[in-house]
């Protein structure tokens, strides 16, 4: 398969250099290659071989965005060439740069425990990339169509109640009174930007130096063109506070001081001071991401109930669904 891989990007580089493929790991719910290519250390990212629709992990789409704003100022790793043809690497792909960084997940590099003062910057660098993705001219870096921008929030509590519908589980009585809330109290419409669709700091790459320096954003499977805010409120969600069972990096040995972390409130501050954009209404996106996260969490637990995953965190995810339902319906009393 290797030998196919190597024929292609010989064919649309105009070269013919050896191939050297491993697998990696990460990646989300898509694989992950390392490519040593003569001089060049790339990445490949795959579509699943077995993927659970025609349309779920589109690495086409997911180049194309990259593609697009390459020119930009947000930080990606920068594209090389795409192939749709399950033929030449089992799967539709595409290959990108290799950004030597590590995301956040259950720990902090070593270099930031030992400089505590400088941590804040993880969480500065985080929201500022964020802000470069909301600010670019997505009509004309040609994304035009990548998404449905008009009416984004009203169609979103029907969208996410008809998720829950579908996996004939719980009944999760508080989801559907928050459902109530959500489509009372909906604000109006942001003006419509490029957004990831799962921001936060497991889906960046830090260098591994100090002070953080946030090197790319990847895992784009979610992005599309909508409201800016709802990226805002579910990259908080993750943000470490005492008592925040869901923060990134804010436990265990290698974790932040929680101590020297900024605020949520002086994060969003930080955004409002980069985009210009009105906060005044962010408690509604706050209720809805903590919402949209539990429906999210809750169809693993489903598959977990019915006995078709074995995975030990799918039965995690039913108690923090719980817990993020009650961290909603709190902010609303």
């Amino acid at each position: 398969m290797s030998d196919r891989l190597e024929a292609f990007l010989d064919d649309a580089l105009g070269d013919h250099v050896p191939l050297r493929v491993e697998p990696m790991q990460g990646g989300g719910s898509c694989e992950v290659f390392g490519l040593d290519r003569g001089g060049e250390r790339w990445v490949l990212r795959r579509a699943p071989a077995h993927a659970s629709s025609a349309t779920a992990h589109d690495v086409g789409r997911e180049y194309r965005i990259l593609d697009a704003i390459k020119d930009t100022d947000v930080r990606i790793p920068r594209t090389i060439v795409a192939c749709g043809d399950p033929e030449v690497f089992e799967a539709p792909f595409y290959v990108m740069e290799r950004i030597d960084g590590v995301p956040v997940r259950t720990g902090i590099p070593e270099s930031w425990v030992a400089d505590p003062a400088h941590q804040h910057r993880a969480f500065e660098e985080l929201v500022d990339a964020l802000a470069d993705i909301h600010a670019v001219d997505w009509r004309a870096v040609g994304l035009e169509g990548l998404g449905k921008p008009d009416r984004f929030l009203e169609r979103q509590v029907s969208r996410w109640l008809g998720q829950l519908d579908s996996y004939g589980g719980r009944e999760l009585t508080p989801a559907r009174e928050l459902a109530g809330w959500l489509e009372e109290h909906r604000p109006e419409e942001q003006a419509p930007t490029l957004f990831h669709g799962d921001y936060k700091q497991d889906n960046v790459l830090y260098a591994l130096t100090s002070p953080p320096q946030l090197l790319a954003v990847v895992d784009w499977e979610m992005a599309s063109i909508g409201d800016p805010l709802v990226d805002l409120a579910w990259a908080m969600i993750f943000h470490p506070e005492p008592g925040k069972p869901m923060g990134l990096g804010g436990s265990g040995d290698h974790a932040f001081d929680l101590d020297l972390a900024p605020s949520e409130a002086s994060l969003l501050d930080r955004y409002a001071e980069r985009t210009g954009r009105d906060l005044s209404r962010y408690d509604w996106y706050a209720v809805f991401s903590r919402w949209k996260l539990a429906i999210v969490l809750e169809g693993s637990y489903a598959k977990w109930q019915r006995g078709e995953s074995s995975k030990p965190v799918h039965e995690w995810f039913g108690p923090q669904a719980d817990l993020l339902l009650d961290q909603a319906t709190t902010r609303i009393r």
